[in-house]
């Protein structure tokens, strides 16, 4: 067990630099030419979101990202609000085209794939109050290494498939997990598996349903979500996980930070990047009358 716990949080995993593309409904599967609605280019990754909301919250912390040196990197830099940055080298910085719908519904095209680095030591890590690692093969190989205790681990596995062999290395080193429920109609038997698994607290996410968690002794928890002006939905659930992390480092009870959770999910949800204090990249588009 490592002690020392003064550090900042390190989360560790992606970040891209990304072109939005808003359409009124995502296209079909066929040859065609669409006019988007707007376009714009914004820094974008889970690993970069829960970053600029754990900032966004006054807590300190280190994103450990993959950076090449090429423009995508300068422009993610720059577009950061101030987040203490640490680069590990990659061959080209990751980018995607995100098609967007009115409804909310997302086409991620990945131009640029994440790539593989080498993985940063434990040791490197010690300083840290807690550690996140985001999905990504290189901190997979990191999560294949630790046992559930060697860090103050949380991971975030988005719309895990339950039985998914690829996920399950971050929720075996993990002590709190987040997911959604894009593949668990009912997510209740798979947080009550991570808590017998030795998780502490096991969380998913529900978009405008709000979110669910089981915590260490088995109670259900439920949270409503936070009514807002909805201008994007990207970044939300990073927000939400940020909001989580922050209340619980502090010493707040589950159901207090849920809702610290469904509030700072707000932040994410009234702007169209990740989350605030982000400046705009390129614009364009054809805005709808």
């Amino acid at each position: 067990m490592i002690a020392t716990r003064e550090g900042p949080v390190r989360v560790l995993g992606p970040s891209a630099w990304n072109t939005m593309v808003r359409l009124g409904q995502l296209p079909e599967p066929r040859t065609q030419m669409l006019v988007a609605d707007e376009c714009w280019d914004t820094v974008g990754g889970t690993s970069a979101g829960k970053a600029v909301h754990l900032h966004d919250l006054g807590v300190p912390v280190v994103l450990m990202t993959l950076l090449a040196d090429d423009d995508a990197a300068a422009h993610i830099r720059g577009s950061l609000p101030d987040v203490a940055v640490e680069a590990l080298p990659t061959a080209a910085t990751e980018h995607h085209i995100n098609l967007m719908s009115a409804a909310g519904k997302r086409v991620s095209v990945y131009t640029v794939a994440p790539a593989t680095t080498p993985v940063p030591p434990v040791a490197g890590l010690a300083d840290a109050r807690a550690v996140v690692l985001d999905l990504a093969p290189w901190t997979r190989e990191l999560a294949l290494t630790l046992r559930r205790g060697d860090l103050p681990v949380w991971t975030d596995l988005h719309d895990v498939p339950p039985e998914s062999d690829w996920h399950e290395p971050f929720w075996r080193a993990a002590t709190v997990v987040q997911c959604s429920d894009d593949n668990l109609p009912d997510p209740f038997p798979f947080l009550h598996r991570l808590v017998d698994d030795g998780v502490s607290l096991a969380i998913c996410t529900r978009g405008a349903a709000g979110a669910v968690a089981v915590d260490a002794g088995h109670q259900e928890h439920r949270q409503d979500a936070e009514e807002c002006a909805v201008v994007d939905t990207n970044g939300a659930g990073d927000a939400f996980f940020s909001g989580v992390m922050a209340a619980v480092l502090a010493g707040e009870a589950t159901p207090d930070a849920l809702a610290a959770g469904a509030r700072q999910a707000t932040r994410a949800l009234v702007t169209r990047h990740i989350g605030p204090g982000i400046k705009d990249g390129r614009t364009g588009g054809v805005p709808t009358t």
